[in-house]
């Protein structure tokens, strides 16, 4: 299955939720890749700077074409994870087109929200010509106790796609794994971890859902 991480806004965090996702599924004894599609390299940096090996392979596909391409490569692995620039319409689309599934991250705010429409907008084209295509919404970087964390799914409830019951909240041992580890590694037991694990088993569990 290939999944997409898809945001066109910028810092919402697609990056650190599609290294995360992809380490949590390998933890599941599965075989998958990650895909970064992001002419910045940031998921391709984050495994160059690793002492040891990467738990998962990384390579970068940075190309209008991924999405007849990606497919070949992706044979070889239970699990293809997508990591997809901002502001990059072409390659966004390509990803999207690629994918079974894509997971849109949106932080609590009202720009954000409002920000999300033009990656609907891409997901629906794309389900034109691929109508098997799910996508999801997952509350990313929600500060616990405010009134705005509360409030954006109710504002998101009004879009066409569905929100994932797990919430990521804004934790420092999010910022910390940016360094070439995960907070799998770096804080087993902590509430980051237990996130990241809870998300991985319902995006699984939504892949093998065969409707909404």
């Amino acid at each position: 299955m290939i999944i997409a991480l898809c945001n066109q806004k910028g810092g919402a965090g697609k990056t650190t939720l599609a290294i995360h996702i992809a380490h949590a599924i390998a933890l599941s004894k599965k075989r998958v890749l990650l895909v970064d599609s992001d002419p910045q390299g940031s998921a391709s940096g984050w495994a160059a700077t690793r002492e040891e090996t990467s738990p998962f392979p990384v390579i970068q596909m940075a190309r209008d074409s991924l999405h007849r391409d990606l497919p070949a490569i992706a044979a070889d692995y239970q699990h293809c994870v997508i990591d997809t620039p901002p502001r990059v319409s072409a390659l966004a689309r390509s990803a999207i087109l690629a994918s079974d599934l894509v997971i849109v991250p949106v932080q609590p705010s009202s720009y954000d929200v409002w920000a999300a429409g033009e990656t609907v907008q891409l997901i629906q084209e794309a389900q034109q010509f691929k109508p098997d295509i799910k996508a999801v919404f997952i509350i990313n970087r929600r500060i616990t106790g405010t009134a705005i964390g509360k409030e954006i799914e109710g504002a998101l409830a009004e879009m066409p796609f569905p929100i994932l019951k797990t919430v990521i909240a804004q934790r420092v041992a999010f910022a910390e794994s940016s360094a070439g580890y995960t907070v799998i590694e770096s804080s087993v037991n902590s509430a980051a971890a237990n996130e990241i694990k809870a998300l991985s088993k319902e995006v699984l569990k939504v892949m093998e859902e065969k409707s909404w």
